[in-house]
């Protein structure tokens, strides 16, 4: 690999759909006195000539190298990078996580880390033969008033958890976008109770410093899916949205050409890899659930209790914390939005947020929730800077999240899914043993 102690750190992003944006938007802008983009990687040539155009526009460089994923290999071997940054479909993190460990690279990836208890074992296992760093970007640590709620417990404030009450609601703008995409399919995905709550997961085991012990769970596909839909009555289906007549008075269509971005990085690739970015929501072939409840017993002894809800009539979610010496509660409400590959802008940014604390025998106080600008309620801007800056100063919060806290966040969902289908409650220990309690 390249000496980046004399020169910028060299980066390659392999997946270049929305989610890839955040990351290249930070390397040309922000970051690129130290830092540098050196290859895109992607199933297609179209959707690398449509992001090399935006940057060429914006940034004012020269095209950056493009490989198919065919070429992977012959990327890093060619374009020497210290850092590979995974944004591909879930399924396939392991894979080039694996190959570029293997490769001498640094890793950065898109949560989750992967789908399952297989992939996963596969990724500690390379981590623990090559010695190489795998970051996982959960942004939602470093939003101010989630950081806030880990200051108030780790202070004693409400003394030891005992117990965590956690609701997140998906709207039915972005909640329905996981099911007209490839999220729908639960090998894709593994579902939202890993694609999604991994995020939630990871908070309440970064709040608790503590790691899942025992899940069990219900879900069930409740409203998403022509069988739901022909219940309540609907006689008017179709396959894809843009283009299509029927869909023209669908409030949960899709038009691919209505949207440069979306056109540019969907509906022209689609002939290259053939993949359908606007499907019906009300079709068949969805194998997620979109109503989950779950209980957790954690190592420490704390418990949660928790549910996602996918057709909301608004987005946010609400957590309770019961400790010894009283509660602390969050509630924050979301702008909803839909994944456009414009960045981050607008994604997850909170619109109204309250913390209360209330101790046992005393009266109940807010507490300011700290200052919030940009995605993801604020946290998408301190986690690239966590990330990408110079000269990082101690983290008293520990926000930085690793291979340890990547497997732990999805195996809370690995094994929720187990439960699901088995209607048991599963000890994740027996799915991985992990290094680190």
């Amino acid at each position: 690999m390249s000496d980046s102690s004399s020169s910028r750190k060299r980066y390659a992003i392999v997946g270049l759909g929305g989610r890839s944006s955040l990351f290249s938007e930070a390397l040309l802008g922000t970051y690129s006195g130290t830092s540098e983009l050196v290859a895109l990687c992607d199933r297609t040539q179209t959707r690398m000539d449509y992001h090399n155009g935006i940057y060429g526009k914006k940034h004012k460089i020269d095209p950056v190298p493009t490989y198919l994923a065919s070429d992977f290999d012959r990327m890093i071997a060619e374009q020497k990078p210290d850092v590979v940054i995974v944004t591909t479909m879930d399924r396939t993190h392991h894979d080039y996580i694996i190959r570029a460990m293997k490769s001498g690279c640094d890793v950065i990836t898109e949560k989750p880390m992967t789908v399952d208890a297989g992939k996963c074992r596969a990724i500690l296992d390379v981590v623990e033969r090559t010695g190489k760093n795998l970051t996982v970007t959960f942004n939602y640590r470093y939003s101010p008033s989630r950081t806030k709620v880990k200051e108030l417990i780790m202070s004693g404030v409400i003394g030891d958890v005992q117990s965590v009450h956690f609701e997140w609601l998906l709207d039915t703008r972005h909640g329905a976008d996981y099911f007209r995409r490839w999220h729908r399919n639960k090998i894709n995905s593994g579902g939202l109770m890993v694609h999604k709550s991994t995020h939630h997961f990871d908070l309440v085991n970064w709040w608790l410093d503590s790691t899942p012990e025992i899940v069990f769970g219900f879900g069930k596909l409740g409203f998403y899916g022509r069988a739901n839909a022909e219940k309540r009555g609907v006689t008017n289906f179709y396959y894809r949205s843009t283009g299509c007549p029927a869909a023209k008075d669908d409030p949960f269509a899709l038009d691919l050409k209505a949207d440069d971005h979306l056109k540019g990085l969907y509906y022209d690739a689609e002939s290259e890899d053939g993949y359908l970015r606007d499907q019906s929501v009300f079709g068949d072939g969805i194998n997620i659930e979109d109503t989950m409840n779950v209980l957790v017993r954690y190592v420490n002894g704390a418990q949660m209790s928790y549910a996602l809800t996918a057709f909301s009539p608004w987005e946010g979610f609400r957590i309770a914390f019961n400790g010894t010496k009283g509660r602390i509660e969050l509630e924050e409400v979301e702008k909803s939005y839909v994944n456009t590959g414009k960045g981050a802008e607008g994604e997850g940014e909170s619109q109204t947020r309250k913390i209360l604390v209330r101790p046992l025998w005393e009266k109940p106080y807010e507490v300011d929730p700290g200052e919030c600008q940009g995605s993801h309620g604020g946290g998408d801007v301190v986690m690239l800077r966590d990330i990408f800056g110079q000269d990082k100063e101690e983290d008293p919060f520990s926000r930085a999240a690793f291979h340890i806290d990547g497997a732990k966040s999805i195996l809370t969902g690995i094994a929720a899914n187990q439960s699901f289908e088995t209607g048991l409650p599963v000890r994740v220990g027996e799915l991985i043993k992990l290094n680190r309690d």
